[in-house]
């Protein structure tokens, strides 16, 4: 894979996605989108890789959509911006989809866990893709920012599902009114990242976890991925029950389940053989993805 705006490399099982406009802070084109969307598709495909960090090249994640089109960057009908940034017009419908929104439901729908190393100033789209991550950790230079009120515009990203689901709704509601920029402290203490490290740490940490979820079986880590995420949205624990069931009788008497006894009865690492691709089951049958409309 050839990409322009972003870097993937996969070092043992763990993929690093980094956004790769340094100049530009990694502000978002249609091309960066673009390729991100590309990427997650090809780590779910590819079964060496159990975990996925995401980060940016230089000081900052992300500054977000990049404004260089002025004051017509969120016009997405100005023929002479790229306003949509990474936006999808749909048939028969008004409003076209969101470029950053498109991300986080594409990483929702990831198959391997996902890190967010935040690296640097994660604003706008920068701060709202990291929401669909499972675990985000910064580093002490690290600063975010929901800024949409602040350009006159409304939150994306679908932020307003992530975001409250992640740090509750006082939280997040005193982050996407007042639009302001808080360190990686506050974060902390938001509950927005698991940790804030020294600049120079922060990659270690991030592919230290991704190394201890790398030893898990990978098809029990998809599994737990998506009953963790669809269960958020739950009408009743008898849902969770009824996946529980489903996934424990589809793993109970599988290879992985027998390496994971044998080797825990044998004090020795396991050797899980699973594949995410061919041998994950599934667990939602009634699970629909809504249309965009």
């Amino acid at each position: 894979m050839q990409f322009t705006e972003i870097e993937y490399q996969v070092t043992s099982g763990v993929a690093t996605v980094t956004l790769n406009r340094p100049n530009q802070l990694n502000a978002f084109t249609t091309t960066m989108v673009n390729e991100v969307l590309e990427v997650i598709d090809a780590v779910d495909r590819d079964d060496d890789v159990r975990a996925l960090i995401l980060t940016g090249r230089g000081r900052a994640f992300s500054a977000g959509a990049d404004l260089s089109a002025g004051a017509d960057t969120f016009d997405y009908d100005d023929p002479k911006s790229e306003g949509a940034i990474g936006s999808q017009r749909v048939a028969n419908v008004s409003a076209p989809r969101d470029g950053c929104g498109r991300i986080t439901l594409r990483l929702f729908d990831c198959r391997k866990p996902i890190i967010a190393a935040v690296n640097g100033p994660a604003v706008g789209m920068g701060a709202t893709m990291l929401l669909a991550s499972d675990i985000r950790v910064a580093s002490e230079s690290a600063r975010f920012g929901f800024v949409f009120t602040r350009r006159g515009i409304a939150p994306e990203g679908a932020s307003t599902w992530f975001l409250p689901r992640v740090v509750g709704i006082s939280q997040a509601a005193e982050w996407l009114y007042t639009g302001r920029v808080f360190d990686a402290a506050e974060a902390l203490a938001g509950g927005l990242v698991r940790s804030v490290h020294p600049d120079g740490d922060l990659l270690d940490a991030a592919r230290a976890l991704a190394a201890e979820i790398a030893e898990a079986a990978p098809v029990s880590v998809a599994l737990t991925r998506q009953m963790l995420w669809r269960m958020l949205g739950a009408d009743h624990p008898m849902d969770a029950h009824r996946a529980d069931s489903r996934a424990i009788y589809a793993t109970g008497a599988g290879s992985d389940a027998r390496e994971g006894i044998i080797s825990f009865l044998e004090k020795r690492p396991p050797r899980f053989g699973g594949k995410v691709s061919t041998d994950l089951p599934d667990i939602f049958p009634d699970w629909q993805q809504p249309e965009y409309s």
